[in-house]
């Protein structure tokens, strides 16, 4: 059934959930309604939850608990809560959100509309966390498109078999499912057309993908996706380093347009915690694939996901992970403090590590890590890099100032995934431009195009 009126949909969370909301926007304006980023418009207001950590899952409760007073005033509002939370709590949300109207699992996009039409003709609740062995599948058509977005988030598969013992991905997002190539490829082919020139591909454990289903490999996916026109650079995540074979590594070093860079999640640099993790591989075998993929491709840059204060983790365990960091000297990091989920094995182990000394571990770790970054991009200054521009940039450096009226500051990513800004006169949205770096920051590379360069 068609309707008239306005939606409002909010993102908490990973990439994954970026992309799943879009494809809840597009089914919304296929029943008719309009997206719109004013929540006061809004005829029905979605929440697409992330409960990978505690703060994450507050954040939709307190998000969505706003709107008991608003519903007063506005009783036809419906209020959607989608995502990892729903799937996990179930009817248990509407204890804490007596107000809530759906309850919309991870794998229930494709019953979404009918609930909204159960909830139109006076059902008062809807709940919906079925488990499905089939990918909601929605092409992205006119209302999804966005003139100056250049780069979009592409799902190639959902749901994990790994079973992380810290991890609820398995318990909220089901086991793992790949997505039928054809359609991947169909999928990034009219976002090429639609003028998005870089593709990010998603999943749990994108190494794995089409292994279950008996599809093509992920580095033969990679190969027909690099074949698409329009699309200039692919990128990926996340790769399990278990799964992390030299063909993908080939593939990175032979297909031009995958990205120079690997998000390769480590976690812990002890093989204690490793092993309590349910990781699948050991501190050595890490470091010698990281060496492999550095034969290969030498000026790879790498970033990596770190927990520390995993239940039991000594200090010379979170040593360990230190000397690990040293070692290989990551571009970038993302760390976080060991928050328990109730529903992964993790929150039943024993020596639970106190929050003080979580807190204490994670800033060193951060701040060592300041330093490699640092390094790594001062060590850029003087080279010539390929920025994908981006837009306008916000920044201001002493030195950079605007010369002329008609220069603007913009900014772009490098292939290896580095913010640079600059200054220029003609430059626009989804151009290539040859950037020398003169200057750099902890988390950012500036500098000013060079010569003549080339705009495409």
């Amino acid at each position: 059934m068609k309707y008239s009126g306005y939606a409002y949909v909010y993102t908490i969370g990973c990439q994954m959930n970026v992309y799943d909301s879009e494809k809840l926007a597009l089914i919304l304006s296929s029943y008719g309604f309009e997206k719109t980023d004013d929540l006061d418009k809004a005829d029905i207001v979605v929440c697409n939850t992330c409960s990978i950590r505690h703060k994450a899952e507050e954040k939709a409760f307190s998000f969505l608990g706003r709107f008991a007073k608003i519903k007063k005033k506005k009783p036809h509002l419906i209020t959607v809560m989608a995502g990892c939370v729903a799937q996990q709590e179930g009817k248990k949300a509407f204890e804490r959100i007596p107000h809530l109207d759906i309850v919309l699992g991870t794998q229930a996009f494709s019953r979404f509309g009918k609930h909204i039409d159960a909830v139109k003709s006076g059902k008062l609740r809807v709940v919906d966390i079925e488990d499905s062995s089939m990918i909601y599948e929605a092409m992205p058509d006119s209302t999804c498109f966005d003139e100056n977005k250049i780069s979009r988030f592409v799902t190639i598969m959902q749901g994990c078999e790994n079973f992380c013992t810290y991890c609820v991905v398995p318990y909220v997002r089901g086991r793992e499912r790949s997505r039928d190539p054809e359609k991947i490829v169909e999928e990034i082919t009219l976002l090429a057309e639609s003028g998005v020139r870089e593709v990010t591909l998603l999943g749990q454990n994108v190494n794995s993908y089409g292994q279950k289903e008996g599809r093509i490999s992920f580095p033969q996916l990679l190969a027909r996706i690099n074949e698409i026109k329009g699309i200039h650079r692919i990128r990926f995540a996340t790769s399990h380093p278990k799964d992390l074979s030299m063909d993908l590594i080939y593939a990175i070093r032979d297909l031009d347009k995958v990205c120079n860079h690997l998000h390769l999640p480590v976690q812990s640099g002890s093989n204690q915690v490793l092993k309590k993790m349910n990781r699948g591989y050991t501190r050595e075998k890490y470091i010698n694939r990281i060496y492999d993929l550095k034969k290969q491709c030498p000026d790879i840059a790498l970033s990596t996901d770190m927990i520390v204060g995993f239940p039991s983790e000594s200090k010379n365990d979170f040593y360990d992970t230190m000397n690990l960091l040293r070692e290989i000297e990551f571009d970038s990091i993302f760390a976080f403090a060991y928050s328990n989920r109730s529903s992964a094995p993790a929150a039943k182990f024993p020596n639970q590590i106190d929050e003080k000394e979580k807190l204490d571990r994670l800033n060193q770790l951060l701040a060592l890590q300041e330093q490699f970054t640092e390094k790594k991009n001062k060590d850029l200054v003087g080279k010539v890099l390929e920025v994908l521009v981006e837009g306008k940039s916000g920044k201001k450096r002493d030195g950079f100032e605007q010369i002329g009226k008609n220069l603007e500051q913009m900014t772009g990513r490098s292939e290896s995934n580095k913010i640079v800004h600059f200054p220029s006169e003609h430059a626009k949205i989804g151009d290539r431009i040859n950037i020398r770096i003169k200057d750099a920051y902890p988390h950012s590379l500036w500098g000013h195009p060079v010569g003549d360069c080339e705009y495409r």
